[in-house]
């Protein structure tokens, strides 16, 4: 039974939207065991989830509508992102062409904008640092992921996830080329960014380290529910586009049958393996740096998306 190009695209929100805190959680018990710790188990996120949702909301006597609208418009947008998105299939769904990878990008942006406005608009201090913070990272990573964009539409000839996916899965001579490992190095550094993952201290609740908490530090209840749930799908997001579409673009389902989309399950959590694990080690092994050092990383981002370029020139 071949399921329908419908069916197939409820069911690659589903996954993201049903395995997005796996994968958080997963990270977490990660880090503790390679610091020699046991960690918390890998299922927490779902048991946090859970508590949230069955909570009372503390408003802020000074929030407005803004405050409420933030949480639902960033988890509306990570729910987007997967109709555009091979996370499934490697088959271009119906609504696979109503945006490429740069309108994938601004849906994501979209996101963590909105999340940035909640935080300046209950007028707490924490907020306005958080979000402050969020904002700057964002301007110097933007350009990064703009030439990033720019590298593969030169390698493929265009910005369609599917197409690119399809590119690297028929030649060989352009996976292993200069320009498209460029493109990897640059997409990772970019991961590191946007899931939280510089080697500073940004997510704890110290006032000198933190950006993502300080932003939603005055929601609680089921509406810090939702952001949560919106970051962890932001990470698994970001994790399929680079495994997918960049790094390991294999194991996906051709046919859309039932038995081929559980297959294309267990290929995404083994892919999310092997990264979350590079991830996990590359973040431990780094001595941490001072906060005013974050652009670092994504210069060294910038250089590789530069390089890119320059390379895919000289094919």
């Amino acid at each position: 039974m071949i399921l329908s190009d419908e069916i197939l695209q409820v069911c690659q929100v589903l996954c993201v939207l049903l395995l997005a805190p796996l994968l958080q959680g997963f990270i977490l018990k990660a880090e503790e065991r390679v610091q020699r710790s046991r960690g918390p188990s890998i299922f927490q996120p779902y048991r946090d989830l859970w508590k949230l949702f069955h909570k009372q909301s503390v408003v802020p006597e000074s929030a407005s509508w803004i405050y409420f609208i933030a949480p639902i418009i960033a988890f509306t947008a990570m729910l987007t992102v997967p109709i555009l998105i091979p996370v499934l299939t490697d088959r271009p769904l119906p609504l696979s062409d109503m945006g490429d990878m740069l309108g994938g990008g601004m849906i994501l942006t979209l996101g963590s904008f909105a999340i940035i406005l909640a935080g300046l608009d209950s007028g707490n201090v924490y907020g306005g640092i958080g979000s402050s913070r969020a904002a700057m990272l964002a301007i110097l990573a933007e350009p990064t992921l703009i030439l990033v964009l720019v590298g593969v539409s030169l390698l493929a000839k265009a910005m369609l996830p599917f197409v690119v996916n399809h590119l690297l899965l028929s030649s060989a001579s352009v996976y292993w080329s200069p320009a498209h490992l460029f493109l990897i190095l640059a997409f990772f550094a970019l991961l590191l960014v946007e899931t939280d993952r510089l080697p500073i201290h940004s997510s704890t609740h110290l006032e000198i380290y933190m950006i993502d908490e300080a932003r939603i530090l005055e929601y609680s209840g089921p509406l810090l529910g939702l952001l949560k749930w919106a970051s962890m799908m932001k990470q698994f997001i970001l994790y399929i586009i680079f495994c997918n579409v960049f790094l390991l673009p294999w194991g996906l389902s051709q046919l859309g049958t039932p038995l081929g989309q559980l297959g294309a399950i267990g290929s995404l959590l083994l892919k999310f393996l092997l990264v979350a694990l590079t991830v996990v080690v590359v973040e431990t092994v780094q001595s941490r740096l001072r906060f005013y050092r974050y652009q670092e990383p994504l210069a060294a981002g910038f250089l590789f998306a530069v390089l890119a370029i320059v390379s895919s020139q000289l094919l």
